[in-house]
């Protein structure tokens, strides 16, 4: 290729396109190649379950904090889950100091729309004593390396930290009203579903690729997450304006999105087994 480092800094657009004619982007992949992605459990000691995943350069944390509450009038036999998605500026010299921007803020509420929709997690689960006790869980979820594709990220991070996280013993003791918590025995949290997402981008209106990197996602005209569970089930569409999408286009995405699932499923499952084996 005669396009050089130049060209990319002077046309960006045009240096891109000039892949997309080949079927192909500028980092080597085809159109629906996800980078690679890699997962780490439990590397966060003081969580009650954590995990760390790379796509490609992007790198997420979640980390999960379980406290008792009181649980709501409006649900008094359910727990909650509270995730908060955080775009620091250590990530990318896009996000500055001080209170969440948008994106960290419309990327927090996809998240808490995502464990809703899915449920992943029944919040009736979660409920320890109706009306008096129930578990919080706190997800934090921050990006240390941001190239593009966050959502897909923070849902693998999240799913993989549920399945890590370890809830200790409580009582309500009968006398006191109080609770009592049994450090030493810990029991795993029920996931009923897997969910996992394909994110795409639309290039001038016809071109679909998955999986963008920062740079493909500024140069686009349309972002698509497609959100699926083990059952092929369709969770959750989040489109954030942008050009339309024709329903064919829609149907590859969602296709696109049951084959990733499968293969998100395969390597939560691989990783916390074999995190098994070594204790």
């Amino acid at each position: 290729r005669t396009l050089t480092l130049s060209a990319l800094i002077a046309e960006p657009l045009e240096y891109h396109r000039s892949f997309l004619k080949e079927n192909c982007r500028p980092d080597g992949r085809g159109l629906s190649e996800f980078r690679t992605t890699t997962l780490n459990v439990g590397s966060i000691s003081t969580a009650d379950g954590s995990a760390l995943v790379k796509i490609g350069n992007t790198t997420i944390i979640c980390g999960i904090k379980a406290e008792l509450a009181n649980p709501t009038a409006e649900a008094p036999g359910k727990g909650y889950i509270v995730p908060n998605v955080d775009l620091p500026p250590l990530c990318s010299s896009r996000f500055r100091p001080g209170p969440p921007g948008e994106q960290a803020q419309a990327a927090s509420q996809f998240i808490a729309d995502v464990i809703e929709s899915s449920e992943v997690i029944k919040a009736e689960d979660l409920c320890v004593d109706r009306g008096k006790l129930c578990w919080v869980l706190y997800c934090d979820i921050m990006c240390l390396d941001y190239d593009g594709n966050i959502l897909d990220a923070c849902i693998i991070a999240l799913l993989a930290a549920l399945k890590n996280t370890q809830l200790p013993e409580v009582t309500v003791n009968k006398e006191t009203c109080s609770p009592e918590v049994n450090l030493e025995k810990r029991q795993r949290l029920h996931i009923h579903k897997h969910p996992a997402s394909a994110s795409f981008c639309v290039f001038d209106d016809s071109i679909l690729i998955v999986d963008p990197t920062a740079e493909e996602e500024s140069l686009s005209t349309a972002h698509l997450t497609v959100v699926t569970d083990e059952g092929g089930r369709l969770c959750s569409v989040h489109k954030p304006g942008g050009t339309s999408l024709s329903g064919q286009k829609l149907q590859e995405c969602i296709n696109r999105a049951t084959a990733r699932q499968r293969e998100i499923h395969k390597l939560i499952d691989k990783v916390l087994d074999s995190v098994k084996t070594m204790k």
